[in-house]
């Protein structure tokens, strides 16, 4: 039980901050979108990936992807802010597990990111996309899933740095190349060899490829099995959780 309420204290904290933050939840939503309809509406006009689909249906999982990615990562740096200001000290000598809290994080890391991919999502329809009710539901879940995967790896990455001014380096070094080499922008299969390697050890890959089964049916621009897809981010997930655990362990 003391576990448990750790565990949703930690939701709560984050979930409060997001929603008082309206120009955090502004901002996120702004990147895909002006990637979405910006980029992929000029780069439709010169790209054809593949039969039946264009370039904006193409990129849409992929969009999704980047919403999750930039708002677990950045739900992630909070670590950094409760460093920066002593909380994160108040925290650790709290008499619970350290896999409460790292549990406590990544949960409301999912939770925003995927309410912010879902409300994403709603375009589908304006881009030609069909989607039945389980294809939804099945979004859903992927959504859910990959945001915990990223979450987790955004609580590993944030225990390696002590101040804010290091979020520039995270994001130039880590999570940009994470989102070019996902297969959001272009098919992984049509990859050089090199970057192709660097694709499938990234977890992001298997998340927008999960997405793709879903928008892109039956398309040869899917890249992985579902059952690869899902299995790597369930496994990622377990490795970065104990990861972060095991980090958190040796702070005490």
């Amino acid at each position: 039980m003391i576990e448990a309420n750790a565990v949703y204290v930690l939701v709560l904290r984050e979930l409060i901050k997001f929603f008082r933050a309206k120009s955090r939840l502004i901002t996120t939503l702004a990147r895909p979108l002006i990637w979405l309809f910006l980029i992929g509406g000029g780069m439709s006009r010169l790209v054809s990936p593949g039969i039946g689909v264009d370039y904006m249906q193409f990129i849409f999982p992929g969009i999704l992807g980047m919403t999750i990615l930039f708002s677990s990562i950045f739900s992630a740096i909070s670590i950094i802010w409760d460093k920066e200001f002593g909380l994160m000290k108040g925290i650790l000598v709290a008499p619970v597990s350290r896999f409460s809290i790292v549990i406590g994080k990544a949960l409301s890391g999912t939770i925003v990111s995927a309410l912010q991919a879902v409300i994403i999502l709603l375009l589908f329809p304006f881009l030609g996309i069909k989607l039945s009710l389980m294809s939804f539901l099945y979004v859903i879940v992927i959504c859910l899933l990959l945001s915990f995967a990223i979450s987790t790896l955004g609580i590993v990455i944030a225990t390696f740095y002590e101040s804010f001014e290091s979020f520039s380096v995270i994001m130039n070094f880590i999570v940009m190349p994470m989102f070019f080499l996902s297969g959001a922008m272009y098919p992984v299969n049509k990859l050089p060899v090199i970057l192709k390697v660097i694709s499938q050890i990234n977890p992001l890959t298997y998340g927008v490829d999960a997405l793709k089964h879903a928008m892109l049916k039956g398309s040869d621009l899917i890249d992985f099995s579902v059952a690869t897809d899902i299995a790597v981010l369930v496994f990622c997930s377990v490795v970065f959780t104990v990861t972060a655990g095991i980090i958190f362990e040796r702070k005490k």
